[in-house]
């Protein structure tokens, strides 16, 4: 019988790369950057994550500041005690730290949410009337609106973003809505709509406008004030800090009249048998024990993000992105996705297809040869990905501020093996999914990985011992 060990750090191992002559690192430090993971040939190499866009890993400063708090964490708003008080001091220091980050206008609300998901079904709670939308949203500003008594209206984008602006202004004439839902920066392609010709489309007709900022925030600076944005909302989870926290910003009377997001403790003023006093305020759509470190992480990641700079946030972007697509281009076969033809500078979200070869199969690919991370499938888009003709899914690469060049260079070093040699593994689909035949990468230690080993070995007769 095979006995696996534990993997040894020195067994590090990478894959040859061109001479690109591109050194291009990372400008931020984050959790993970030097994991080592197993590959189906029983090497180890570090661990390329290009999936950035789906969640970004931790930052190191935001893991320090959790650890750093975590002896002060306690109850919040009600509590005498000392504890309590320092708690709910980080609490509000850090929605006002994220307000600051979004460009708040001194009115605005900043509600702490679960994630971009939960806060556009609060706003859903709180729009009074009918609600435009494109066909390029991800599902969490598409389904929303669907769940609720608005009636809603998805425009389709042209080809183009002058006749998509002009599509939008058409339709925001023809009847009156009372918000238009846009992404800030889209989760497929990295492109965007120019948010100030939006806004002063729908103002113009008397609409207010919601940004979905979860792909834009981690890559480029916005404020909610000078772009007179209505509402703006993103997660935690794709801003470096993965503890489970979102924001919305935006108008407060909208807000103040809605019926609470949540019913229970902290939301109001007063209960008696018969009646309930809400309140006003955050508090109206928080009940419950909020959220205290997702909400100091998310504003963390927020100040790192602010100290790097917006200059050298796209500086960073540009130089990756601009490597990943010319690379993409020379590799025969390969087909990179886009909404527009007349868009600008598109975010570090790049997806593709590769010829005779399923989107899952290519992922699985990577992931099992050669160690790289990235997305396949529809991307919780499925709309925009049939009218952009990639109905059966695609591959998606995205750069986060821990991305190198030399991730980027593994990943067009792999894809150009994959479509000239083919893959070395055997690879099936099972559930669904494409998985590595017989797979034998050993799952790590000490994460409590141990009964889903014994359910693997039920199942499938293979054991993957920890590593």
């Amino acid at each position: 019988m095979t006995t696996t060990t534990a993997l040894d750090l020195a067994d590090c191992q990478t894959l040859p790369l061109p001479d690109a002559g591109l050194s291009h690192g990372a400008i931020a430090s984050v959790v993970g950057a030097t994991t080592l993971v197993p590959l189906a040939d029983g090497t180890t190499t570090t661990y390329a994550n290009l999936d950035i866009a789906a969640s970004a890993p931790a930052l190191e400063a935001v893991a320090a500041r959790i650890e750093q708090i975590l002896p002060w964490y306690a109850s919040v708003h009600r509590g005498a005690g000392y504890l309590s008080q320092v708690a709910t001091s980080l609490y509000e220091s850090a929605r006002t730290i994220i307000a600051e980050f979004c460009g708040a206008r001194s009115d605005d609300l900043t509600v702490i949410v679960r994630n971009t998901t939960d806060a556009v079904n609060l706003l859903a709670t709180a729009t009074p009337g009918d609600v435009l939308v494109l066909d390029v949203e991800h599902h969490a500003n598409l389904l929303p609106w669907r769940t609720t008594e608005h009636q809603v209206t998805t425009v389709p984008a042209a080809d183009t973003i002058t006749e998509t602006l002009s599509r939008l202004d058409e339709a925001l004439q023809a009847r009156s809505y009372a918000l238009l839902a846009i992404t800030g920066a889209s989760n497929v392609t990295g492109e965007a709509l120019p948010l100030s010709q939006v806004i002063d489309i729908a103002h113009r007709h008397g609409t207010r406008v919601l940004v979905d900022a979860a792909q834009l925030a981690p890559h480029r600076r916005f404020s909610i004030a000078e772009l007179d944005i209505d509402y703006a909302v993103l997660s935690g989870h794709k801003l470096y800090a993965p503890y489970g926290a979102g924001v919305l910003v935006g108008r407060r009377d909208w807000l103040d009249q809605a019926p609470a997001y949540l019913a229970g403790g902290g939301a109001v003023s007063h209960v008696s048998n018969d009646d309930v006093s809400w309140q006003q305020g955050p508090a109206r759509h928080e009940a419950g024990s909020p959220n205290v470190l997702g909400a100091v992480a998310l504003a963390t990641a927020a100040q790192v993000l602010t100290d790097i700079g917006d200059d050298r946030l796209q500086q960073h972007d540009q130089v990756l992105r601009t490597q990943l697509t010319d690379g993409l281009s020379k590799i025969d076969g390969v087909t990179i996705a886009r909404i527009w033809q007349d868009s600008g500078e598109p975010v570090g979200v790049v997806t593709f297809e590769v010829a005779d070869y399923e989107p899952g199969l290519v992922a699985m690919y990577l992931s099992a040869e050669h160690g790289i991370g990235v997305r396949d499938g529809k991307f919780c888009a499925h709309p925009l990905l049939r009218r952009i003709g990639l109905s059966d899914g695609a591959v998606r690469a995205s750069i986060g501020l821990g991305t190198t060049s030399e991730h980027i260079d593994r990943l067009l070093v792999a894809l150009q093996r994959l479509v000239t040699e083919g893959p070395r593994e055997q690879y099936r689909v099972e559930g669904g999914a494409w998985v590595l035949a017989n797979d034998r990468r050993p799952l790590p230690i000490n994460l409590g990985l141990d009964e889903l080993i014994a359910t693997a070995a039920a199942t499938c007769g293979q054991i993957r011992p920890p590593v």
